[in-house]
């Protein structure tokens, strides 16, 4: 399971410009491409996208730029990420997914679409809870925004293990 390019990009590029929200500063395509380490024409396609999405609002000129539409609290992840790239799963999912088929052959009793349908659960508990505001924090804080314990999602410490195993 792995999450667009798109949606990484525009949660980030969101964010930096969700930084300068208190202080009412719109930034440019140039400013938010070298501080992202994108490339101008990328950064544009993006917070293009955001701004027909209703997420950001553009204005030219000297003092031109990118700012929020909306205050970061009021601005959702889990609508951004249905915005940029729709759902990890939805019900018509098994309807594309068939085989040679019309229908899918386990249509009646399938434990894959269960599993598909509590990862989806997972993800849209998390992400209805975030705002921007939330993300804009150290990276520590969210664990504890959201009552979690890191271990919880790397139990055997797959992540230092992997840091050590260099070669």
């Amino acid at each position: 399971m792995k999450f667009s390019a798109q949606e990484e990009y525009g949660l980030r590029c969101l964010l930096r410009i969700a930084k300068f929200y208190s202080v009412e500063k719109p930034l440019t395509i140039p400013e938010i491409s070298r501080s992202e380490g994108l490339s101008e024409h990328n950064a544009g396609k993006i917070l293009r996208v955001l701004r027909l999405g209703g997420f950001l609002e553009s204005a030219r000129g000297q003092i031109g730029g990118y700012t929020l539409k909306r205050p970061p609290d009021q601005i959702f992840i889990s609508e951004v990420l249905l915005f940029l790239g729709g759902r990890l799963y939805d019900d018509s999912f098994c309807d594309t997914h068939t085989g040679m088929s019309d229908i899918c052959t386990n249509s009646i009793d399938c434990s894959v679409r269960s599993l598909w349908k509590m990862i989806q659960d997972a993800v849209d508990s998390v992400t209805r809870k975030l705002t921007l505001k939330d993300l804009m924090v150290n990276e520590s804080l969210i664990f504890d925004l959201l009552n979690l314990n890191p271990k919880l999602i790397d139990p055997i410490g797959t992540a230092e293990i992997n840091n050590e195993l260099t070669f």
